[in-house]
This record gives structure tokens, C-alpha cells and sequence, in this order.
């Protein structure tokens, strides 16, 4: 399979038009304070773009971010200017052909910011323990459709815990499927190489990551892939595939589900571009000012994390209120003798 994703990205598609999927992003939906760094990056680099989704979370400043997958460089060097000269990003990639344009345009890129904070290794994202990478040291990881084409996502998501710092997140964008993908799928070489063949079931997923150690995953953002090709989607059949965003974080002790604590958060607004209200995950649309009441391990995930300046933190965990309402399960017992919220009963039971 390395060999495939090497040939398929490194002299088979020598642009994004390339892609048989909707998988790169839409350029008009595009974040306004995006553009001007991508307005920053070399046209050669941009061509060469070949992600799924928007992998630039807030705060950056001063971090140490690591981009799996990291390709021509396109999103190192757009996290590069959000890190700034305090900062550093490391991009790591298997592929020669991509990485020579990453390396090509290094000394433009620095000329072009007024500083030069990236590097580029060449290596194996489920091998990160062979790289000169220090375990603990990342602040921030990142990935861009480029997990689903490892042959082993644990060992992944393993290195990827390895390497952030206690409070760091992993934020990363991949390919996703409704059921479990069949063999003549995944040993499809195009339909491999475009993202699909390698994607996991969601659920699937969620079981790897915590496996991994992240046992809370949270879904950012999703939206349905077109497979544009009529050929390929007839071989993929009645699956369906999503881009989807999550964030991961580092912390020991994160519960497998929302428990309830009597806990709140007031945002400050003051992270830049969010004034308004900061969007921790699908579910979580925190509005300025407002006390927000939270389960715990989203409590943790602000309080234990880059975030938490910007956040005013209430309660602690001295009390439990069972499940968070709204959150995680419903009460799976009928508190009348009946069925259970959301369940009718059933003969046998």
C-alpha cells in the first residue's frame, strides 16, 4: 500500500483537478482570515493541495505543531504563519516527489513570512517512533486525508499520543465511511489512492482512538463526498463517504461518556476570529459571556488544554448528577416500570 499511495501521489495525479472525489475542499467556503495565508503560498504548493478538510484551529502562536501527511507543504505553511517565529512546524511525508516541492519552495516561503519555522522529514506516519521526534513535544498535531491511507491507523493514533504534550489535541480531517468498507474495495489501487478503499467505518474509528488513548473523540465538522468519477462510484456501490473533522485530546482519565458534575464555562471571547462564540465541536457552540453548562470531560478539554485563558471555569468534580442530559446515554433503566426514554416496549421483555 505505500508503494500505491507513493505512485498514486507522487507521478500519477499532478494536480488536485486530478481527484475523482469532491474530497479537496471548495475554495469559496474558504474562512475570510484564511485567505491571506494561503495568499502567501507558492502556486506550485497549492496545486499540489490534496485534503479533505480545514486543519488551522485556533491559538497557534508560539506552538509546536507536527502535520502528518504533510504532502507539497501546503498546510505547513499555512500553520507557519499562525505559529509565527516562536513557533515551529515539522512536516512529516513519505512521498520524494511531494516533499522536493515542499523543499523547493522553503527559502520562497521564509523570504515571503520574514522567517523560517518549518522543517520537512521524510517518513512513515505509523513509524514516528524512527523519526528525531521527542515524545511529549507537540502542542498541536494535525492530519489532512492522509490517516485512511495507512495500512495500520493504531499504531497511528499511538504515535500521534506519544508525541503531544499532556493537554495537546490532535485535529485532523479524514475520510469516513457509513459500514465497513469490503475487500474488493479496499484492494482497489484508484479507489485507494482517492481516500476511499482505506477509510474506516465511524464507529470503527472511534474504537481505534481510544484505544489509542483519546477516549473522548469529538466531531468538529462533516459534509458528504461525491464520488465524480461514474465508474468509481459504481464500484464503491451503496457506501457512502464523509469528510469529517475531529479533535482528540491528551488527557489521562477522560470518561466514556458525558457525566454530569454540575459544571459551567463562561467564554471570554477574546480568541481571535471567534468574538463572538467558540465552537469547541458540533455540539458545543459556546456564546460569549453566557454561562455554559458542560459535562466534565468537556470541562477538562478547556480547563487541561491551550484554551483555557479564555474560559471562566465553574464547579468541580465533588458532586456527580449521573448523565449529562443531552450528552453521551440516556438512562438505559425505565424510571416507571415501563421502557426505557426513547424505547417501546417490546413482547419479549
Amino acid at each position: 500500500m505505500h508503494e500505491l499511495v507513493k505512485d498514486y501521489y507522487g507521478r500519477q495525479l499532478t494536480s488536485s483537478d486530478d481527484l475523482k472525489t469532491t474530497a479537496c475542499c471548495d475554495v469559496s467556503a474558504t474562512p475570510a482570515w484564511l485567505k491571506p495565508l494561503l495568499a502567501k503560498i507558492h502556486p506550485e504548493v497549492l496545486s499540489r493541495y490534496y485534503g479533505c478538510g480545514l486543519v488551522c484551529p485556533p491559538l497557534l502562536q508560539g506552538c509546536r505543531v507536527l502535520d502528518l501527511g504533510s504532502g507539497s507543504g501546503r498546510d505547513v505553511y499555512a500553520l507557519a504563519q499562525l505559529a509565527g517565529p516562536a513557533g515551529e512546524v515539522v512536516g512529516v511525508d513519505m512521498t520524494d516527489e511531494q516533499l522536493a516541492v515542499a523543499e523547493r519552495r522553503r527559502a520562497w516561503h521564509a523570504d515571503a513570512f520574514g522567517f523560517d519555522n518549518v522543517r520537512f522529514l521524510h517518513g512513515y506516519i505509523e513509524r514516528l517512533d524512527e523519526l528525531d521526534l521527542a515524545p511529549n513535544s507537540f502542542d498541536v498535531i494535525v492530519s489532512n486525508c492522509v490517516v485512511n491511507l495507512s495500512p495500520n491507523k493504531d499504531a497511528v493514533l499511538r504515535g500521534v499520543h506519544r508525541l503531544l504534550k499532556p493537554g495537546g489535541e490532535f485535529y485532523f480531517s479524514d475520510v469516513y465511511a457509513d459500514s465497513r468498507v469490503p475487500d474488493a474495495v479496499k484492494s482497489d489501487p484508484v479507489l485507494y489512492g482517492e481516500c476511499l478503499g482505506g477509510a474506516l467505518y465511524w464507529n470503527d474509528f472511534l474504537a481505534v482512538a481510544r484505544r489509542a488513548g483519546f477516549n473522548d473523540p469529538r466531531l468538529v465538522e462533516d459534509r458528504p463526498l461525491l464520488i465524480t468519477d461514474p465508474e468509481l462510484a459504481a464500484r464503491t456501490g451503496n457506501l457512502r463517504f464523509f469528510s469529517a473533522t475531529y479533535r482528540l485530546f491528551k488527557l489521562d482519565g477522560l470518561e466514556s461518556d458525558c457525566e454530569d458534575y454540575g459544571q459551567a464555562v463562561v467564554y471570554r471571547g477574546s480568541i481571535p476570529e471567534h468574538a463572538h462564540n467558540f465552537v469547541l465541536d458540533k455540539h458545543h457552540r459556546i456564546e460569549t459571556g453566557r454561562v455554559f453548562p458542560v459535562c466534565g470531560n468537556t470541562w477538562r478539554m478547556l480547563q487541561e488544554s491551550r484554551l483555557a485563558p479564555h474560559f471562566d471555569f465553574v464547579g468541580d468534580f465533588s458532586r456527580h448528577y449521573g448523565i449529562f442530559e443531552g450528552c453521551g446515554k440516556a438512562l438505559p433503566f425505565a424510571a416507571d416500570g415501563g421502557a426505557s426514554e426513547g424505547e417501546e416496549s417490546c413482547g419479549c421483555c
